[in-house]
């Protein structure tokens, strides 16, 4: 099944699956989803992820969610930029979540990243979702 919009669907996944404190989720696998989960993994929010071959000749990733004391690290995921609605941010106005102690992933002409390495490689892009 495709989905007009892959990071909203992810997001939802992460938000319900936590909501209901399930340790892993599966969600459909490409590039994109795959640099997210990156970005996700180097800031701590999960705690990874692994590529399957299902039997179907899709691939799908297997994502390990993260709690502490049984509360979970992701206190608030949102997103930011929607396919009716793109948010573009130059490197000067990079929003900053929770003043600093959250992440903005943006999506730049160097690849997906958190919001204090797009400052540090002095690049802007497309705001896709920010993480508390």
């Amino acid at each position: 099944m495709s989905t007009s919009d892959p990071i909203g669907d992810l997001i939802t996944r992460i938000r319900n699956a936590q909501m209901r404190r399930k340790e892993k989720i599966s969600t459909p696998g490409s590039r994109l989803r795959a640099s997210v989960l990156e970005v996700l993994a180097a800031e701590g929010f999960i705690r990874g992820y692994s590529a399957s071959e299902p039997v179907n000749g899709r691939t799908e990733f297997e994502i390990e969610l993260k709690y502490y004391d049984g509360e979970p690290v992701i206190r608030e995921i949102a997103r930011v930029s929607k396919p009716g609605r793109r948010v573009y941010s130059s490197v000067k106005t990079l929003p900053r979540v929770a003043n600093g102690l959250g992440v903005a992933v943006v999506s730049t002409p160097q690849g997906v990243m958190a919001d204090h390495e797009a400052r540090d490689k002095n690049v802007g892009g497309e705001v896709l979702f920010t993480v508390f």
